[in-house]
């Protein structure tokens, strides 16, 4: 059959022949160019360093850590050495994914994660899900994200420090010890739900032993007497201060004794008997370290630890700016360094000459000394770019961005310029054997303070007039004041994270976590700016301190923390560590179990009914704080969500008005209790106040330094125009 199909395909006539086509250009098959493959942490990190690398290479972000231990089970294998069991983190297929069909494409791979302990450990994690040689992956590490310190890095790669990795490892693994077992401890004997960690529960003492500091203390009475005078001719006002008597130093303890002074000065002449003269210097401050830049961000702008380096890691990262693309403007913010590079140096003292003048500029550049306890991995925190000034980029940068930004770049500017001049006066007088002493100085140069002035530091000349020995000053006034010592304050976030680095607890990039967590966990409140223990964080604190000494023990936490420097130094075996720790604990454990008794909360009543069954309803503790309960349950298992009122009507309808919360950022604002029917809503307090101007409802607005003012809440007021005028000021 097939032979006859073709013999009559042979003899059929022809058909007069197509027009062939002319044949269709064949593209060339595409060759993929190579491209060598750079691995950072976030995205926008990526997008930045991407811009000075080119065509030859691709960035990827590993957006933070890929593997960790699994949170459903301890993750450490105890009878296998401590061998902690990695698992892919939930939620990062995709970025798994990504990592791995860019490595199986590239030429070479370059790991440039943080250049810390865990951003080492990121690097390991991401070599092994990759299958990559650990001995062999190139690791890059960069202080600022420039051009020249990126392509600096990609030409001198190392290898990853598996010392450092270990550290990393072993804090991990003793904090995961210390919170999987101990928690069920807590839920058993405390309540359930509560947690546990290594370094957070010191801080938590740290707190609770302030507060009992506070609650012991006794006040002790004091007086002081002010005398008002003036100089020989009457024309100028001064105060002096009793000092003593015949010039030897005399506390004044009580009312008696403050009597017996006003009774010996009585009528008798101020006679200037000593004056001494002057000139003191005070020099700047050292470029940022973290728990300086928190401490200042803290007092100066208001912010909260968590808030400041949020920000800061968005100015590391890259902001975009508009004819630059994505810029890193400042060095990398976890250090406990005041060391700068050579090449700023001469970049900033170049900005000093050119903006202020030779006068402010030091001879020679200043180096600060190193602290005992910093391990001076990197830089102090400055701007990457002199060039790139804080109010060049006001229109580019957020409002918080801008804030922080300007404080890191006047605070390095300042801390390179010639120190401020001061020209002081201290007089002596004598009152009928009485010694009394006033001082004055006044600014003679600026220095230093003409690009950064702390917050506690001195704003305002107090000149004293022209005075001379021997002349008699007039007395105006006696003020004699009853005062009595203060007891020790409680720690903010600023002085708590002073505190954890004198103390040596944790590291740069901790402090933050630290505060945050304890707060979460609701061991710690806030009152105002100020952090107290609450009645939970009391009752686990005492329970720590009486049965886990160690844990709660400064000292030995700080001891750890040497210990793990000693890792990652090479020093000591990481898993050695872990077994001189984890027996003891292990052994306290036990203990805690069999002979710590349960600990009974006080119920705490509300004067909401249950209308389900009539009872008292209590408050309780959740995940997402404190909520109305039924005590009924589990026959009554109604719940509700505690309203706050505010004292002021609804302008809209009437009704009260509620304090919520926002669903993502927690922030406050205030409702209508009418919603949806009411669709009233303010960020600002609304008060039960009318404003004088319009007879608009009045608020309060909230500053960022904790201090708040009154404003009309319509926005075509004068007064609120007139208050946006003295914010914008302020914040300049």
């Amino acid at each position: 059959m097939a032979e006859t199909q073709k013999n009559e395909t042979a003899t059929s006539p022809k058909k007069p022949a197509a027009k062939k086509k002319a044949p269709a250009k064949r593209k060339p098959t595409a060759k993929k160019t190579p491209y060598d493959l750079v691995i950072v942490e976030s995205p926008a990190k990526a997008k930045t360093i991407n811009k000075f690398l080119g065509s030859g290479y691709k960035v990827a972000a590993s957006n933070g850590h890929v593997r960790d231990l699994p949170k459903s089970t301890l993750g450490v294998d105890l009878e296998n050495d401590f061998e902690p069991k990695y698992i892919q983190i939930r939620g990062k297929k995709d970025v798994v994914n990504a990592l791995k069909s860019g490595a199986a494409g590239a030429t070479k791979i370059y790991l440039a994660t943080d250049p810390d302990r865990e951003g080492e450990a990121i690097s390991w994690h991401i070599a092994n899900m990759l299958g990559e040689d650990v001995g062999e992956v190139s690791r890059i590490e960069f202080n600022e994200i420039t051009k020249k310190a990126v392509t600096a890095a990609i030409t001198n790669p190392r290898k990853i420090d598996i010392d450092l990795v270990d550290a990393q490892q072993a804090r991990r693994v003793l904090d995961r010890l210390v919170g999987y077992k101990l928690s069920p401890l807590l839920w058993k004997k405390v309540k359930t739900g509560l947690s546990a960690g290594r370094v957070q529960s010191v801080a938590v003492r740290i707190i609770c032993d302030r507060e009992a500091e506070i609650e012991a203390f006794v006040p002790e009475e004091f007086w002081t007497i002010a005398a008002n005078l003036f100089d020989s001719s009457k024309n100028h006002e001064f105060e002096a201060k009793y000092f003593g008597k015949d010039g030897k130093k005399q506390k004044v303890e009580n009312k008696q004794q403050s009597d017996e002074v006003l009774a010996g000065i009585k009528g008798k002449d101020f006679v200037i008997d000593a004056i001494k003269k002057g000139t003191k210097k005070k020099n700047s401050a050292p470029p940022f370290t973290t728990s300086y830049l928190q401490q200042a961000a803290s007092s100066k702008l208001g912010f909260t630890a968590r808030r400041t380096m949020l920000i800061a890691q968005q100015l590391y990262e890259g902001v975009e700016i508009k004819g630059s693309g994505a810029v890193g403007l400042v060095t990398y913010i976890r250090t406990d360094s005041t060391r700068v590079s050579e090449d700023a140096l001469t970049e900033v003292r170049a900005h000093i000459e050119k903006e202020y003048g030779k006068e402010y500029l030091p001879e020679k550049p200043r180096y600060f000394k190193k602290s005992k306890k910093a391990q001076d991995a990197h830089e102090a925190i400055r701007p990457s770019y002199m060039e790139y000034t804080p109010e060049s980029l006001k229109s580019t940068l957020t409002k918080d961005q801008y804030k922080l930004y300007k404080l890191i770049y006047s605070r390095f500017v300042a801390s390179q310029m010639n120190p401020s001049q001061y020209e002081t006066m201290s007089v002596t007088l004598d009152a009928g054997g009485y010694t009394f002493k006033a001082s004055g100085s006044r600014q003679l140069f600026k220095g230093y303070t003409a690009a950064y002035m702390a917050a506690d530091e001195q704003t305002k000349d107090n000149i004293l007039p022209k005075l001379h020995e021997g002349e008699v000053c007039p007395l105006k006034s006696v003020i004699p004041k009853q005062n009595f010592t203060q007891p020790p304050s409680r720690y903010n976030e600023a002085s708590l994270v002073r505190a954890l680095e004198e103390k040596g607890i944790g590291r740069p990039s901790t402090y933050a976590p630290i505060i945050s967590t304890i707060q979460d966990r609701r061991y710690i409140e806030k009152e105002g700016r100020n952090l107290k223990p609450t009645f939970l964080g009391g009752v686990v604190n005492d329970l720590m301190k009486a049965n886990f000494a160690d844990i709660v023990n400064v000292e030995f936490t700080a001891e750890l923390e040497n210990k793990l420097d000693d890792i990652e130094n090479g020093g000591k075996e990481w898993k050695r560590l872990l077994a001189e720790f984890y027996g003891p604990f292990e052994k306290t454990l036990e203990d805690g179990y069999a002979n710590i008794e349960r600990v009974v909360l006080p119920i705490k009543e509300s004067d909401v009914i249950c209308e389900k069954c009539g009872k008292t309803m209590i408050y309780k503790d959740g995940r997402f704080g404190e909520f109305l309960a039924c005590p009924g349950y589990p026959e009554c298992k109604n719940t509700k969500p505690i309203i706050k009122y505010i004292d002021a009507p609804c302008p809209k309808c009437g009704k009260r008005i509620v304090e919520k919360k926002s669903n993502k950022r927690k922030k406050i604002f205030y409702g209508c209790e009418g919603y949806p029917d009411c669709d009233f809503v303010s960020w600002d307090m609304p008060i039960d106040e009318k404003c004088k101007e319009c007879n608009s409802m009045m608020a309060l607005r909230r500053r960022s330094n904790g201090k708040s003012y009154k404003k009309c809440s319509n926005p075509e007021c004068v007064t609120n125009q007139r208050k946006k005028t003295e914010e914008k000021t302020d914040e300049e």
